[in-house]
């Protein structure tokens, strides 16, 4: 039986009966969609007002920490709904949105990962062309049409998959996944969706910027080994923040990608689910993390805020005080 999008709801079936449980898991589920927000905003909020932070670095890194409560948003607030859910149902429309979403967030992070490891690679291999090369002018630009062209390349990819009639509406996961929908569809002209996930979600989104990104550090390594104590530190602080991050992400990909041809069952439930997520909600937390502790610039900015904040609590009671004693 053919089913048109306008009346369809599928059933995210990794959903369990988990009793009890669910309490615990829509609390640690809270927990880390506040902490994800909290996190990435605060830094944010220090690039900003800090003036010594207006450069091409940490504004790749605002983009990134933008796109780490995006991607958590598209998936938690359902999430946390869906576990206290006794049915795991989600219309059609909504299910395309949120693959719409979490697709554009795995493709701006590594588009964002990718212009981050050649920032990387100018700034240490080619250090006297960096401020002519990266200015904040381009990497204006470099940020806007990663995002654009991430959003038209989703919305594209979608605009065939919403024309398709699906005869199953069973997902085996927590969240829609576009192949998984996919493969639900009875329509003959399928393939095309198929072809365009294959090309631009492989190839283009992965297989290309990691293929560029392993390029460049392989430059950087060389540059270490031949250069100065000082060149091999300056190095390691600044990549090894993007390095942790890049791997953390493929790993979370390259799980989805399994995952989604494979059958899950033999892993533990717990674990399945979590894996699942990682991306959503691990990699948001870990990227403001452990920039703001590696990097030495943010440490100095949070530093200098919390002083701020510290000596303005001591003063401006202490001047309420001589202004009321002496009225």
């Amino acid at each position: 039986m053919e089913n048109s999008t306008e009346s369809l709801s599928f059933v995210l079936a990794m959903y369990g009966d988990t009793g009890k449980l669910k309490y615990l898991y829509f609390t640690l589920a809270m927990v880390f969609y506040i902490s994800v927000i909290v996190a990435n905003s605060v830094l944010i909020f220090i690039i900003y007002i800090d003036k010594n932070l207006h450069e091409p670095m940490y504004l790749f890194l605002c983009s990134l920490f933008v796109n780490e409560i995006y991607g958590s948003t598209s998936l938690l607030p359902c999430f946390m709904v869906h576990i206290l859910s006794d049915t795991h149902e989600i219309s059609a429309s909504f299910c395309f949105l949120q693959i719409f979403n979490i697709h554009t967030y795995g493709t701006i992070e590594f588009g964002t990962l990718t212009i981050m490891a050649h920032d990387r690679y100018v700034c240490i291999c080619k250090p006297l062309h960096y401020n002519s090369i990266i200015t904040k002018r381009k990497v204006q630009i470099v940020i806007c049409f990663i995002w654009i062209f991430c959003f038209v390349e989703i919305g594209a990819l979608l605009s065939f998959t919403i024309r398709l009639n699906f005869c199953g509406t069973v997902i085996n996961k927590v969240f829609c996944v576009h192949h998984l929908v996919v493969d639900l569809s009875c329509s003959p002209d399928r393939t095309v969706s198929l072809v365009h996930d294959v090309v631009f979600g492989l190839i283009v989104t992965v297989a290309g910027p990691v293929s560029y990104i392993s390029y460049s550090y392989v430059n950087i390594f060389s540059v270490c080994l031949k250069g100065s104590k000082e060149t091999r530190m300056k190095a390691l602080e600044t990549c090894t923040p993007h390095f942790v991050s890049l791997i953390s992400f493929v790993f979370a990909c390259f799980y989805s990608l399994i995952s989604q041809r494979f059958d899950p069952s033999s892993v533990p439930y717990p674990l399945c689910v979590f894996l699942s997520t990682y991306a959503m909600i691990i990699q948001p937390l870990l990227n403001p993390v452990i920039y703001g502790l590696k990097l030495s610039k943010i440490k100095h900015a949070c530093k200098n805020l919390l002083t701020l904040k510290t000596s303005q609590l001591y003063i401006f009671p202490e001047a309420y005080l001589n202004s009321t004693v002496h009225y």
